[in-house]
């Protein structure tokens, strides 16, 4: 899933300011004209190849290509890029049209920071679905990734980088205004529909092939990629969405893969809306659990869960409405906190989660501002704006997930997580919203079946979970772990989605696993500590 808008804390020197950052002044992108850097003698192809640095050899196998040439764009300079060597890898769009369009990604490869690095890099799959794995490179490299491995990025298909680019700054516009719209209200899916229907026709009328932006053909397009760079064997590291797409590749195309890291997992033979109401619960949970154990938010706030609930059941009802100051908006904004915008904006604050008991407190007693604040900050920030690939997120929401998934399952799995929440905000899935409708006017046909598999496999893989994971909750760890004969399994507690982007233990026991993909150090999750809640008057 895509990871929330509002600010993650940050609780060391070297953790990420993520997504939600403040964002760079300027808008020019970056394009690193290929060069030799230093270190550019660090991993090696092989074959016919051998002694050349990877990423620096065009090559050509079967239908895929890689050329050497300018950094991929990103909306922001990363300076991890800057010794980076970079290309394109161009495959086709559609594999089972031989002969028909080709498509290109944007590849980056970020050198090992160490004198002497492993021979096995590591491959970086992003979130989303939808974001761009290149202008990630930000938070792997600050995570210590590449202390002593190179780290490839590749533009999922449809992604920022790539070409075509398969976003619709129209969505986008159209989730801003929508702060000041009722969230489910039927006037609001008439309008989020037409938005998504615009979207589709856009990218028709460039000629572009919905039905190919998928997790079989990305999952292609990384075996393609490993053999196109000359690698023999590497290691693989998807975050959030990047999970999902990983189990498919490791399934489908198991050559060469050393280990698997996945960080936020989503389970591809489970994904869809169910899913997401058991995460909510989860990631909810684990934070009023937080407030309970730390004595001075428990006095203060005695039972945060049943007021958040109270809180659903009144907005829904009533919904409040009021107007905020968003930074870079010198206009004040309306916002519209209804039931349905409270569940989705707690989805998202388990990232600042120590300011939610108080922001709850706030809103009971008539103080809905920083609520709102928070909500429409999100979707107003310059970071929410044409950089999504929405052509690639309907494209495995709408042939993946809701074939597989009935409107009376997914309402069920609402009920099952919050029996108290009112029919019409279990109507839409939190993150989801509106989901089944959007899918009717994409129009894709349904994946095969086989994409529900479970993934079973003996490559050691490590499965992270935060415990205030909201939107992919931790019970996924030990569920892919069934079919996974050499998993390690690791929650790390009182943190948020992808963990590798708020914790150093997340960084440092992923830094062990690629170097003991069979016996991580896991020793500093003893030393944890929950967060500090803010205590207000």
């Amino acid at each position: 899933m895509r990871v929330s808008r509002i600010p993650r804390r940050r609780r060391t020197t070297r953790r990420l300011h993520a997504a939600s950052a403040a964002v760079a002044t300027t808008a020019m992108l970056v394009t690193g004209l290929l060069a030799t850097p230093a270190g550019a003698e660090h991993g090696t192809g092989t074959g016919p190849f051998a002694g050349a640095a990877i990423g620096t050899v065009a090559r050509t196998v079967g239908d895929a290509r890689f050329e050497p040439g300018p950094c991929p764009q990103t909306p922001e300079p990363v300076d991890a890029l800057d010794a980076a060597r970079c290309g394109t890898l161009t495959v086709p769009e559609n594999r089972a049209e031989p002969g028909g369009r080709q498509i290109t990604l944007g590849v980056a490869i970020v050198p090992a920071a160490a004198a002497a690095p492993k021979p096995d890099p590591i491959v970086w799959l992003a979130g989303g679905p939808g974001d761009d794995a290149v202008g990630e490179a930000k938070m792997a490299i600050d995570g210590g990734l590449n202390r002593d491995r190179d780290v490839i990025f590749m533009s999922q298909r449809g992604t920022y980088s790539a070409d075509p680019v398969l976003t619709c700054r129209n969505i986008d516009e159209f989730n801003a205004r929508a702060v000041g719209l009722v969230y489910g209200a039927p006037s609001t899916e008439r309008l989020h529909v037409k938005a998504t229907r615009a979207c589709r026709d856009q990218l028709a009328s460039r000629g572009v092939d919905l039905s190919a932006y998928n997790d079989t053909e990305s999952a292609a397009d990384y075996a393609d990629l490993r053999v196109a760079l000359g690698i023999d064997q590497w290691n693989v590291f998807g975050i959030s969405y990047g999970t999902h797409l990983a189990l498919v590749y490791m399934r489908r195309h198991p050559q060469g893969i050393r280990s698997v890291g996945i960080d936020g997992i989503l389970p591809p033979s489970k994904a869809g809306s169910a899913l997401t109401w058991s995460s909510a619960r989860q990631g909810f949970d684990g934070l009023f659990r937080a407030c309970a154990e730390d004595p001075a938010c428990n006095r203060r706030y005695p039972n945060p869960s049943a007021t958040f609930e109270r809180l659903v059941r009144k907005l829904e009802a009533h919904p409040v409405t009021t107007t905020v100051t968003v930074p870079g908006h010198p206009k004040p904004v309306k916002v519209v906190l209804d039931g349905g915008a409270l569940v989705n904006w707690m989805t998202s604050a388990t990232h600042v989660a120590e300011g939610v008991p108080s922001s709850l407190d706030e809103l009971a007693h008539g103080k809905p501002q920083r609520i709102a604040e928070q909500w429409a900050g999100g979707k107003l920030s310059p970071q929410a704006f044409g950089r999504v690939a929405h052509g690639l997120a309907y494209g495995v929401f709408c042939s993946e997930w809701v074939p597989y998934e009935s409107r009376a399952e997914a309402i069920r799995g609402g009920r099952d997580a919050f029996p108290s929440f009112p029919r019409s905000v279990l109507a839409q899935a939190p993150q989801l919203t509106f989901l089944r409708p959007d899918c009717a006017v994409w129009n894709v046909p349904a994946a095969p079946p086989s994409i529900r598999d479970v993934t079973r496999s003996d490559i050691p893989t490590l499965a992270l979970s935060g415990g205030f994971d909201s939107q992919t909750g931790a019970d996924n760890g030990p569920y892919v772990a069934r079919t996974l004969s050499r998993a390690t399994v690791v929650t790390v507690p009182y943190e948020p989605h992808v963990v590798f982007a708020t914790s150093r233990c997340a960084q440092e026991i992923t830094g062990s696993f690629f170097d003991h993909p069979t016996a991580p150090d896991t020793g500093c999750l003893a030393g944890l500590k929950p967060p500090r809640f803010e205590i207000g008057p």
